[in-house]
């Protein structure tokens, strides 16, 4: 018998928890390969030091894009190299593996996934949305016959789903999320000051003084990055207040998104979620103010889940003890 393992396949990272020892990797989807050779030479936070550093012959490469596989072989050597390492396969068994996509990818798109876990060892895959794993992880309980309503904002998608007797009712997925708010600031910065940065810098940038609400944090970082105009190093000094002003267009979208969904709601399930609530999860739910701008625009309560980051991978744990129940969906 193999065992029992949940895969959060994120664009930004990779978690997985295994049956009975709960979320044991945690390491951003990112590989490290010679491009002459194609030699894995890193994989995980070793590769992500790389991106932006490395010479020309290695190349640092994020093979997952907007929440699906987009370099086929090297996802299935990252999931080999992950599922390895947590010591989940063996010479005479093979684990049996749950992994959470979003919610609007294409059977080409589910097939792609199931046969990179495939490849990578698995006995059986299973898979299973987004934003069900994300409620369940939160600690919803969305199989009563009540209205749940969770944004999961990840690295490549933003899945909002309105939940009830175990499903999803209403729904969508955005390829709007923390890579895009990353390519904002880059974006922003460039336009402004004629200064290069990077996506690790701008990543830095939107965790220290990120903020989307104008009451929200008050704070501005020193930045280096290229100047355009004399092809120098340079430092400039940016403020939380111009980060809102990058972030503002992606975040109207998401906005937007959860809108939609909420209109599509049966209005019976509407009344359920005005006394819920709204949940926030994924790593874009520590984004500083998302959850009062959300407050106010949707006009019903949001609450940031507790350890968003793990919310989906611990939802997947928790549908790894009811297995058989998962194996009957329509996937």
């Amino acid at each position: 018998m193999g065992k029992d393992i949940g895969i959060d396949l994120g664009t930004a990272n990779v978690l997985i928890h295994v049956k009975g020892k709960g979320v044991v990797l945690d390491e951003p989807s990112v590989v490290a390969i010679e491009s002459d050779t194609k030699r894995v030479l890193a994989v995980g936070e070793d590769a992500r030091r790389m991106v932006g550093r490395t010479p020309g012959n290695i190349v640092a490469i994020r093979p997952l894009r907007d929440g699906v596989i987009a370099d086929f072989e090297i996802t299935e050597t990252m999931l080999k190299h992950f599922i390895n390492r947590v010591g989940a396969k063996s010479w005479y068994s093979h684990p049996r593996v749950l992994i959470c996509a979003p919610t609007n990818i294409t059977s080409v798109e589910q097939k792609s996934i199931r046969e990179a876990a495939e490849h990578s060892g698995a006995r059986d895959v299973f898979l299973e949305e987004e934003p069900k794993a994300a409620a369940i992880g939160a600690g919803m309980d969305i199989y009563e016959p009540s209205g749940n309503m969770v944004v999961d904002i990840g690295g490549g998608t933003t899945d909002v789903a309105v939940l009830s007797m175990g499903d999803i009712v209403t729904a969508s997925s955005i390829k709007v999320a923390g890579d895009t708010f990353d390519t904002a600031i880059i974006k922003y910065i460039k336009a402004k000051y004629k200064l290069l940065i990077g996506e690790r810098t701008a990543e830095d940038i939107k965790i220290a003084i990120g903020t989307v609400h104008p009451s929200g944090a008050v704070a501005e970082l020193d930045i280096r990055g290229r100047d355009m105009v004399s092809g120098l190093p340079l430092t400039v000094t940016i403020t939380s207040k111009e980060v809102q002003e990058a972030l503002s267009d992606p975040v109207a979208s998401i906005v937007t998104a959860a809108k939609s969904v909420l209109e599509r709601t049966p209005p019976e399930l509407s009344a359920d979620i005005i006394d819920r609530g709204v949940i926030l999860t994924g790593g874009g739910a520590l984004l500083n103010g998302l959850d009062e701008l959300l407050s106010e625009e949707l006009r019903v309560p949001v609450l940031i889940a507790e350890d968003p980051m793990h919310c989906v991978v611990k939802g997947t744990g928790m549908m790894l003890d009811n297995l058989d129940k998962v194996i009957k969906k329509k996937f």
